[in-house]
């Protein structure tokens, strides 16, 4: 009986030890996760005290530990709801703040991008010309007429001077391009309208195709000088005048002739091995109705359509680009333009869009006047061809 009360008060100072070690283990994780949530607490904490830039994370994806869901910053928040919903001019419009000398002001960098997103995706020539931003309203470039020169000689043999290359300055026509969306007070009145992206998608669908146009047919006078603006000549590469641009006849005065995939071909091999990789045709859909139904000798179509959604048609193994403003096929018109125009032709913009808030002009709308300073001109006149209808 001893022995059994013994066992019994032996069994209970167990238990006693382990419920101990139990409710220290237990302390000890709630230290761990008090702590762990005191960290969190000072990661929003310093996270809400600095202001949101491009890409950052807000104090909520702090808590949260995730980017997946960025939040507007409060520049863009400001600049939307402050500014173009309800025209207050304190808000801060652009990260270098407002200049009034530039006539409007400059949109946040989220939203330019989107604007610039929306352009590229847009506007067909911008989608494979060469485009770089510039600080100011006029850009210039040295480029060299040829390679220098160079020779052989032996060991001991005297090295006669080399020719020094002829440069050349290009400096493309810019001029103001504009648009002036418009929307209705309630519009902006309502919380449920993505002010942000309308804005955005009418900017940039109005700048493409003012742009697209000036790219291919701009006269150079407060506008981009197109490509087919440009003086064309017969001669080869070395022997124009620099800046002109090569062009095969199509053997017909109205359109292609017997053989027009023999005009094709030649006009593939006018253009530089160098430059035929990454080359890209230009046609307006007009004319590619008619290309499409071009055959070879034994039947085959030179047309290769695109097997994958999203991958270009294909002809004579370059990708086609449409352009609508190139033009028809006509007597003494350039239909089909072939090159790299990634080294053929240069797009200068300023990199800031500005906007300005015009509630008074035509009331009950709001029209936001967004303007932009854009270039354009033919940067290696060897790296695209044109083939134009003559006999």
């Amino acid at each position: 009986m001893n022995m059994e009360t013994k066992m019994e008060g032996l069994d209970a100072s167990f238990d006693i030890v382990a419920r101990q070690d139990a409710a220290d283990e237990a302390i000890k994780g709630l230290r761990r996760d008090v702590e762990e949530v005191k960290g969190r607490l000072e990661k929003v904490s310093r996270a809400a005290s600095r202001p949101v830039i491009d890409g950052g994370q807000s104090a909520m994806g702090a808590l949260n530990g995730s980017l997946s869901s960025p939040m507007m910053s409060a520049e863009v928040k400001g600049f939307v709801n402050g500014y173009l919903r309800q025209g207050r001019e304190t808000e801060l419009k652009s990260i270098s703040g407002a200049v009034a000398s530039d006539g409007g002001y400059a949109v946040p960098r989220e939203l330019d991008a989107m604007i610039a997103r929306s352009l590229k995706d847009i506007s067909p020539i911008r989608q494979i010309a060469q485009v770089v931003q510039t600080g100011s309203a006029g850009y210039r470039k040295l480029v060299t007429g040829a390679g220098t020169s160079s020779g052989w000689v032996s060991d001991a043999a005297a090295r006669p001077e080399t020719a020094t290359p002829t440069f050349h300055e290009i400096a493309p026509p810019t001029g103001e391009l504009y648009a002036n969306p418009a929307a209705s007070q309630a519009m902006l009145d309502d919380a449920g309208f993505d002010l942000e992206a309308w804005l955005a998608e009418e900017i940039a669908t109005e700048f493409a195709r003012a742009e697209g146009s000036a790219f291919v047919n701009g006269t150079g006078v407060n506008q981009p000088l197109g490509f087919l603006q440009t003086s064309q000549s017969t001669a080869d590469d070395g022997a124009r005048t620099f800046g002109s641009l090569q062009y095969v006849g199509s053997g017909n005065a109205s359109g292609f002739d017997t053989a027009p995939e023999a005009k094709l071909i030649d006009l593939v091999h006018t253009l530089k091995s160098s430059h035929r990789q990454g080359a890209s045709w230009v046609m307006n859909s007009a004319t590619m109705a008619s290309v499409r139904k071009l055959k070879t000798s034994d039947g085959a179509f030179l047309w290769q359509p695109g097997l994958i959604e999203g991958q270009p048609d294909r002809l004579l193994g370059y990708p086609i680009i449409e352009a609508e403003d190139m033009p028809d096929i006509a007597a003494g018109t350039t239909p089909i333009a072939f090159g790299n125009f990634r080294a053929g032709y240069l797009i200068a913009e300023r990199s800031a869009t500005s906007i300005l808030r015009d509630p008074f002009t035509n009331k009950p709308f709001v029209h936001f006047y967004a303007t932009k300073r854009i270039g354009g001109q033919v940067l290696d006149s060897d790296a695209i061809k044109l083939l134009k209808i003559e006999a």
